[in-house]
């Protein structure tokens, strides 16, 4: 079967642009709502060991698509896509959301629309 699944990025909890938002509560709600097969949270998927799990999660080619909530869309293509390539994943498959400066309400439906739109 495949995957819907969504990563959190939260630029290591020390980004200003997180501050009104709760992510624990983010992804309790998300889950809640049972639209992904899987939910989890990196603390800054941009760097060397977010890359890396990147290629790990991917590896077993289970995910059909890939939601991440984090910053720039624009930026969030052009920084997986090593990673992406690396694990065989069709990159036209990632739905790329910024949640930056949101609060963990609007954060949970932003997240939602996204699927929505996606689907």
């Amino acid at each position: 079967m495949e995957k819907k699944g969504f990563i959190l990025c939260n630029c290591q909890g020390t980004c200003p642009s997180f501050t009104k938002m709760d992510i624990f509560n983010v992804l309790s709600d998300v889950r809640r709502e049972k639209i992904f097969d899987y939910v989890c949270l990196h603390p800054q998927l941009c760097v060397g060991d977010g890359e890396e799990f990147l290629k790990v999660l991917l590896a077993g080619k289970e995910t059909e698509k890939l939601y991440i909530a984090a910053c720039d869309p624009r930026m969030q293509e052009k920084m997986f896509r090593d990673a992406f390539d690396a694990a065989g994943f069709d990159r036209s498959r990632l739905v790329p959301l910024d949640i930056r400066n949101k609060t963990t309400e609007e954060a949970v439906e932003a997240i939602k629309g996204m699927v929505a739109q996606a689907a």
